[in-house]
């Protein structure tokens, strides 16, 4: 395909994870099977603590927003790749591209600061526990929230609109399954030295402060806990981060892997195919990890379901 400067173009086309036509229908299977499964685990966790008076503490508070969060933050990327496979269309507009892009870092995001919040109320938590309800009031839990949502929103917003002032070439074939910022911003045929450096910036700030607060917390949580003289009150005080640290390494570890091996490697489909982890797999994963080993959580579910 001959390249060129094209500075108004209308469309991208997604590759996806592969372009074996006997894999689309296990493809299709497999998504939207992980889909449904990551809507409803998500939607239960939300409606389980919303009507169980006894979940609505910090702790749960920030947990519903989560599996809120985690639900468009797969509903930005699956359905249109659903779509895509049964139509047997690669296509997705420029609009519908920038939009993909704006959503995907936004709930990306929300998922990142939630993740650092609850961190730092399991510090609270353990380390001042008798002025954990002072200190994490509704009015201090509403603004974090609030912030998180409103600094997400700016870095989605700033970046998605900085691709307008790209020109692209005529090659703009995506290894993804997803419009993903770094691999759009690379198919640029102009200078691309302002969007880079607002990328790594960014990167910086929502990615290594977070990672910081929350290393930073558990360190503080765990010198705590070692000087607890009882082993049950030990263990007791490590379940209640166990779930928490099982959806963070997730998250960050397959997050961090992807980034960092595209920043080394040429990107390819494996780079694709280990996004899944983090933009999939652990949404999907969230409500067993958060179900399965707290005792409230199930206590709500056999609740609801009665």
């Amino acid at each position: 395909m001959e390249l060129g400067n094209q500075t108004h173009i209308s469309e991208f086309i997604l590759l996806g994870l592969s372009e074996e036509a006997e894999l689309q229908p296990l493809l299709f299977g497999l998504f939207l099977s992980m889909y449904l499964v990551t809507f409803t685990g998500n939607l239960l966790i939300i409606m389980t603590i919303g009507k169980n008076s006894h979940l609505h503490t910090p702790m749960y508070f920030f947990l519903s927003n989560l599996s809120f969060a985690d639900i468009c933050f797969t509903t930005t990327t699956v359905p249109k790749m659903l779509v895509n496979i049964y139509m047997q269309n690669k296509i997705i507009t420029y609009e519908d591209c920038i939009t993909q892009i704006y959503f995907f870092m936004l709930f990306g995001h929300v998922d990142n600061f939630l993740l650092t919040v609850m961190a730092y109320d399991r510090f609270v938590a353990i380390c001042y526990p008798l002025h954990y309800l002072v200190i994490m009031n509704p009015k201090f839990c509403g603004l974090i929230l609030l912030s998180s949502w409103l600094f997400s929103n700016v870095n989605a917003l700033l970046q998605s609109l900085m691709i307008l002032r790209l020109s692209f070439c005529t090659k703009l074939e995506i290894a993804h399954f997803i419009c993903e910022l770094n691999q759009v911003v690379k198919l640029a045929c102009s200078d691309t030295f302002l969007n880079n450096l607002v990328m790594y910036l960014a990167t910086g700030l929502f990615g290594v402060f977070p990672l910081t607060g929350i290393l930073l917390s558990y360190i503080k949580i765990v010198s705590s806990i070692m000087k607890i003289s009882s082993a049950g009150s030990k263990s007791k005080a490590f379940s209640t981060c166990g779930s928490h640290l099982s959806v963070i390494s997730l998250f960050y570890g397959t997050a961090l892997g992807v980034y960092l091996s595209s920043a080394v490697t040429p990107i390819s489909r494996a780079t694709a195919i280990a996004s899944v982890m983090y933009s999939v797999v652990t949404p999907m994963l969230n409500p067993f990890i958060y179900s399965l080993r707290n005792k409230d959580i199930m206590q709500g579910l056999r609740q609801l379901f009665n």
